[in-house]
């Protein structure tokens, strides 16, 4: 069977703001399956925004997950990701899962890896999926040669850069920042 996959997403930490997007395309094969997936979740009333690449379905049972973690750290995202990639490593059913995600809240992003590894990214950008080499290099040259924009400003343009590049990254953006 033909999996559904391909996706860009994009996490910006900028002048004391964050910002999580991600592009609309899905692709299955050789195909477009669809256009307007949205990639992008909020969490806790908004306070955590999540963003996934890989099987959707394996995305959503991690983002239940982690969730879940969430809730029994009383909302304390980096302790959060670190159980559930734990889990992830350890448990059967979960190491099977294909998916990536980028976690962020008013202070800080997070990748979280299928391998187990919680990353802090460098430049406090953080890319996943087939577009994220193209978006993430537009967002460095952004914050080196355009620090005024702000970080939801960096998000739309490297995704749009990143779409204007790569065939697995489409235009339909979903950007949110963390409340």
């Amino acid at each position: 069977m033909t999996k559904i996959r391909s996706t860009t997403v994009l996490g910006v930490y900028h002048n004391g703001e964050v910002a999580l997007g991600a592009d609309g395309q899905a692709t299955m094969d050789k195909y477009i399956a669809k256009s307007n997936v949205k990639k992008i979740r909020k969490l806790q009333d908004g306070k955590i925004v999540t963003g996934f690449a890989g099987s959707t379905a394996d995305a959503f049972t991690l983002l239940e997950r982690f969730e879940e973690k969430l809730n029994a750290y009383g909302n304390n995202m980096k302790r959060a990701a670190i159980e559930l990639a734990k889990d992830w490593r350890k448990d059967q059913y979960l190491r099977k899962l294909e998916a990536m995600m980028v976690v962020a809240n008013k202070e800080e992003l997070l990748i979280i890896s299928g391998t187990g590894d919680v990353l802090e990214p460098d430049h406090q950008i953080a890319a996943i999926g087939s577009g994220s080499t193209y978006a993430q290099s537009a967002a460095l040259a952004l914050k080196k040669h355009a620090p005024h924009l702000t970080a939801e400003e960096m998000v739309r343009e490297s995704l749009n850069i990143a779409a204007d590049i790569c065939i697995y990254t489409n235009h339909n953006l979903i950007i949110e920042k963390p409340n």
